[in-house]
Formats: structure tokens, sequence, C-alpha cells
């Protein structure tokens, strides 16, 4: 299986170079930033900045994740946000702005970019690896594109990925959170350029489908002087309970313990620690260790009952309550997509002023095709404008195959060309 899964990994690189032409990125060292590298990943004594303000910055020299081609100035910047709970919280990520001036009309737009899985531990955060302190990354030509058409680019880690502690992978609220706050961020950054009035798309795959989605449904009500133009989201996992039957005893089951681990950091007074076998505690510590490629080889063909004392399935941990009564199978739910949403002055919970782009692989292994199109028929169902589109890829393929149609979607949206969506 590990031999599977280093071809699975290649196949995705390929797949995105083949998808993009080669570009240089060459990293600037203007501006005043100049925090230690380790500032950027050092947790403050109290989480107190606000949303979007920077907390420190740091110029990047080198983005070998990029390839090679066009002049950027970069920076590592971390930034004030808020978690899940409505708590001041406090993310890292990576600004990167072409060299070159914009050639469009206005304030050269920004694209805030939404990583896919990269594992729950610190060390995977994605501006490490977009600066090559560590290598498990796919996306590299995802950014590569959006510089070649002129965008400026504003990457989140998400939430828990600065040091001693644990994404919560899988939480959408904490998601969209930090993608909107690293747009914020982004205006803020000295010598970044990036004008706070400036158009924005936003994008990812997979997990950054969510967090992208996310960003979307929240955008009006936590960050309403973003201008959110148009949000492209692949990959999605929509629904937590359909992905989590499909993962587990499956290829990608290490995606569920992931999953069970990321909602635990965000509820620490439901049942967890106390329900774990010898097994289930080394699974925790490994899955905190690992980054995604070798989270899903350590995991294949898990169980989660195998982690529990008592062997409990999915339904009976989905039945467990915690001391205010939720139960985890709420917990879920409350993170599933399309619930809520609405167009603008639909007085819906989630108002959606914008068009969105949802995609998926036909052969797609991990996300399954009920989710995908679940979401899909709740956002065409609440007359949200939405366009769909399908690839011949599984589900690391549907990303690159993906690269080219999403940049000129999002190009298309700050051009304000209409939508014709296709519910």
């Amino acid at each position: 299986m590990k031999r599977r899964v280093a071809v699975l990994a290649a196949g995705a690189l390929l797949g995105g170079a083949l998808a993009v032409p080669a570009v240089t990125a060459s990293a600037g060292t203007s501006g005043p930033c100049s925090d230690a590298d380790t500032a950027i990943y050092r947790p403050p004594a109290s989480a107190s900045a606000a949303p979007g303000d920077v907390i420190a910055c740091r110029t990047v020299d080198s983005l070998p994740l990029l390839g090679g081609g066009t002049a950027v100035n970069a920076w590592k910047v971390q930034y004030g946000s808020t978690d899940g709970h409505g708590r001041r919280d406090t993310v890292a990520g990576t600004v990167i702005v072409p060299k070159e001036a914009w050639q469009g009309p206005g304030e050269r737009p920004l694209v805030a970019f939404v990583p896919g899985t990269l594992g729950i531990g610190p060390q995977c955060a994605f501006s490490k690896q977009l600066a090559g302190q560590y290598q498990d990354a796919y996306e590299g030509p995802n950014l590569s594109a959006l510089l070649k058409a002129g965008f400026a680019v504003a990457a989140t880690d998400g939430a828990g990925y600065l040091d001693g502690q644990v994404h919560p992978y899988v939480s959408g609220a904490d998601a969209g959170h930090a993608v909107l706050d690293v747009v914020r961020a982004a205006s803020r950054l000295p010598g970044s350029g990036v004008s706070p009035d400036a158009q924005v798309g936003i994008w990812g795959y997979s997990e950054g489908g969510s967090g992208s989605l996310w960003a979307a449904q929240l955008a009006k009500s936590y960050a309403p002087e973003v201008n959110v133009v148009g949000v492209a989201s692949g990959g999605v996992p929509g629904d937590l309970r359909q992905v989590a039957k499909a993962l587990n005893g499956g290829g990608f089951a290490g995606f569920l313990v992931d999953a069970v681990i990321g909602l635990s950091v965000t509820h620490p007074d439901m049942p967890f620690d106390g329900l774990l076998n010898d097994k289930g505690r080394t699974a925790v510590k490994d899955a905190e260790s690992l980054c995604a490629v070798g989270t899903v080889a350590r995991f294949t063909g898990a169980h989660i009952e195998d982690y529990t004392k008592d062997r409990l399935t999915l339904d009976q941990l989905y039945a467990l309550h915690g001391p205010d009564g939720t139960t985890w199978g709420q917990v879920a739910d409350t993170n599933r997509l399309g619930v809520g949403v609405g167009p603008s002055g639909s007085g819906a919970r989630y108002e959606i002023g914008f068009p969105v782009l949802q995609y998926r692989g036909l052969l797609d292994e991990v996300i399954p095709a009920e989710t995908g199109q679940g979401t899909r028929r709740a956002y065409c169902d609440a007359g949200v404008a939405t366009q769909w589109t399908s690839y011949a890829g599984d589900h690391l393929l549907g990303d690159p195959q993906a690269i080219g149609d999403s940049v000129d979607w999002l190009t298309d949206r700050f051009a304000g060309r209409p939508m014709h969506g296709n519910c």
C-alpha cells in the first residue's frame, strides 16, 4: 500500500505539472517584515489580535513548491482569527504577490487559496511546505497558475498549525474564518500592495473545498467588507456522516481518523479520551505525527471500532453526548454544508451573494458521489448561483485536472462576466 500511496501522490503531482505551464517563482525580500521564522509559528500567550490583524511576518526567499517562473514577493504571516466557537484565535499563512505590475483594470485581484488535506500536526503546515521546510503537499501548480494569471494569493494554513497545536480537521467555522481572515491580513501586511478593496476569489479542493465553501457561507456575516466575487470548490466533503461511512475500513481511513481527532479538538468536553483503548491512543499519537501520505499509509483499512474499548460503531459514537446534551452526531451535522444557505436578500442564515463553482472527479473514491451531488442540490434548491463540473479522474487527479478551468472561472468573475449556472 505504501507503494500505491506514493504512486498516487506522484500522479497528482504529475497531473498538476501537466495541467499548468512551468512558472518560475523567485520570492523577493522587499518590505519591512523581518520576524524570525519561529515567531510565525509560536502561539501568543493569549489570542487577543483582531481578526485579520498581522501579528508577525517574515519575507520568504524561496518557494520551491511553486516550481520555476513568475517573480514574486512572498511573506509568511501570523494573523488574528476566530475559532468555531467565536473566540479569538491565531493562524499562520502565506501571502504571494507577483512582482510584475497588474495589467488589468482596478486593483490586482486576490485569491484566497485553501489547501487540501495535509495532516493534523504543525509540521504539516502549508506555509512550511511552500517554503521547502517539509514536502508532502501537491498543490504548487494551483498557486503557480494563479500567479501566472497575475493574481495575488493568500494561502491560509488553517487553524491549529502553530507549535504544540492540533489542526481541527473538518471543522467548518474554524476553516471559513481562517480563510476570510487571511484575506484581511493580506491587505494589512506591510509592503504587500494588496488593496482592501480588491476583488476576492476563493478556491480549494477536498478539505480545501469544504473550507472554501464554509468561507462562502460565512462571508456576509463574518467579513462583509471583503469583496468576494466567486468561490470555486472541488471534491467537497459536504456531509461528514456520509463521508465517514465510506472511509471506515477503506484505503483512505486515515482521513476519518484525522476527522475524529479534529472534532475532539474543537469539542474537548465531548467524550473521547476515555473511550480509547491502547490501540486508539497509539493511533492518535501516530496521526498527530504524520502528514498526508504517511497518514493514508498508516491507517489503510483501519476500522474506527478497533480504537475504542467497547468497539463502538460510528452510529454508536454519534449517539454519545457531552455534559450539555449535545451528541457527536449533532457535532458532525453542524458541519454539513448547504444547510441554511440562500441568495442575497433571502433572509437565509448563510446568504451567498456571488456565484459558486462546484466540481468533482467521476471516479472519486474518497468523497461519495451522493455527498457531492447532495451539496450541489442544496445550493441549487436554495437559489444560489451554482455551476457544476465533473472530470474523468479519481479524488487525487480531480484536483490538478480542474486547475485550468478553475483559474479561467475565477478570471471571468474578476472580469464581471455573467455566470450561466447549470442547476
